[in-house]
């Protein structure tokens, strides 16, 4: 099966910058899309970003032109930089992938990452 080990989560000023990574490791499945989602206390989950094998990406409306998603399919590892953080992106972020194996499709998911944004 495939873990997913997120990191690069932490406390940052309103404007700053971070960097999320989050790495596959296994075999049996084929990796397909990767991405994010995130979720905040009282709101529900929202799908940030997601790239699929072959590179193309789709982002949410509030993050579109600020965060950029990424991965090395080399590493098995997906990326979400995100630029000008604003106060409302506090949330945790979860990675996910997902993987093809006997005909059959599964979710994997990343522990999780928490990011705060301070104003």
């Amino acid at each position: 099966q495939v873990q997913l080990v997120e990191s690069g989560g932490g406390l940052v000023q309103a404007g700053g910058s971070l960097r999320l990574s989050c790495a596959a490791s296994g075999s049996g499945s084929s990796i397909g899309a990767m991405g994010w989602y995130r979720q905040a206390p009282g709101k529900q989950r929202e799908r940030v970003a997601i790239i699929t094998s072959s590179g193309r990406t789709d982002y949410a409306d509030s993050v579109k032109g600020r965060f950029t998603i990424s991965r090395d399919n080399a590493k098995n590892t997906v990326y979400l930089q995100m630029n000008s953080l604003k106060p409302e992106d506090t949330a945790v972020y979860y990675c996910y992938a997902a993987g093809e194996r006997d005909f059959k499709v599964y979710v994997y998911w990343g522990q999780g990452s928490q990011v705060t944004v301070s104003s």
